[in-house]
Formats: structure tokens, sequence, C-alpha cells
């Protein structure tokens, strides 16, 4: 990650913290409240291909013991009532900001991948991973309902996975080159404020 970037990063975390933490409480209460606790799911992703870290977003889905792999409609039906709601306006990812700060993503970059999938395709995320993840990206604004889509049709674990593999992880890599190749701050602005007008619409 260039200096200028994280520079970015922190200043636009602090700069609309304030205007996000009302929203960040009463998210907090709406699932207090509906779904009880923990509040928080914190998810093993991959920074770099040989670096991990714990990504945070509200909890969205009922605990279960073991989950791995990606979610497909072999998991919808643990998505809490309110869990649908910050997943489709991606309230989810709010507390991704303190990932933010801390330096573990960036604002913008591609989505931070499972280990599982790491160790299965090197030779894709050794390139992706050259990029600091992020919350949103090119991939996340091109693709991301598409690959609902796709996995929303997927009926089992084997099948999601066998999905993902085969048409996300290439279709969002080529995307992720393509930020890649374009990346800077003033990329970075436009790409957040396309983010916040889809999530609007």
């Amino acid at each position: 990650m260039t200096p200028s970037k994280r520079l970015f990063d922190i200043l636009f975390a602090l700069l609309i913290l304030p205007l996000v933490g009302p929203l960040f409480l009463g998210v907090l209460v709406l699932l207090a409240l509906t779904q009880g606790r923990p509040l928080f799911y914190g998810a093993e992703r991959m920074q770099t291909p040989s670096r991990a870290f714990r990504l945070w977003k509200f909890r969205t889905m009922t605990v279960v013991a073991a989950d791995q792999g990606v979610s497909g409609a072999n998991k919808a039906a643990r998505i809490t009532p309110a869990g649908r709601v910050l997943r489709r306006t991606r309230l989810d990812e709010l507390p991704q900001l303190w990932n933010i700060l801390k330096g573990d993503i960036s604002f913008v970059g591609p989505r931070p991948p499972l280990r599982e999938y790491v160790e299965r395709f090197p030779e894709i995320y050794l390139e992706v991973l050259r990029m600091r993840p992020g919350v949103t990206g090119l991939a996340s604004i091109h693709y991301h309902r598409h690959e609902e889509w796709l996995l929303a049709r997927c009926t089992t674990a084997e099948q999601t996975d066998a999905v993902y593999c085969a048409r996300c992880i290439p279709a969002k890599a080529r995307l992720d080159r393509l930020y890649a190749a374009q990346a800077s701050v003033c990329f970075d602005l436009v790409l957040i404020f396309r983010t916040i007008r889809k999530v609007i619409r």
C-alpha cells in the first residue's frame, strides 16, 4: 500500500466516523433487541497470500459450531431477518472501519479472500493480493449482485463451492487486475461514491 493511499484511508475513515457513528450504534441496538449476542462476527481473511487477519462484520446469521466456504442458498436459512436488511444495504460491513484504521484493509481493493481459496488458487491470489484488500472495488460494484444470483441457486455446500471457484473467482480476479492497472486516490474516491450510490439505489 502506498503512503498516499494509507493516508487517504485514515483521513477518510476519521472524516466519516462522526457521520456513521449514530448509524453504528443504531445497528447495535437493533441486533441486541432482535437477535442477541454475539453482535459481531469475526472471520479469518487473507491480507496477502501468507498473512491472515480477522475481518469484522455485524453478525447476520445464526451461529453454528463450524462454518466454512462462501454463502450460497445452502446457508440462506441461517440469515436472520435483521441480517437480510444489513446485507442488502451493506451495513453489516460498518465494523470494517476498524480494520481500515488498523491497516488490515483499505477502503478500495479486492475483497479479502478466505484462506482455503488462496491455498487452492495460489497463482490467482499471488497477483490479486499484491493490492491491499478493500471494503469495495470494481468487483464489488460490477459483480457482487451477479455473484449473489449465481450462489443463490446453489443448494449444497459442494455446489456453492464449485460455482464460486469456476465462475466467481476468475471473474472477480479480472476486475481486480483492471483496478490494479489504474489504481489511484482519485479513482478510489470515484469507486467509493459509486458504491454509495449503488447502495442507495
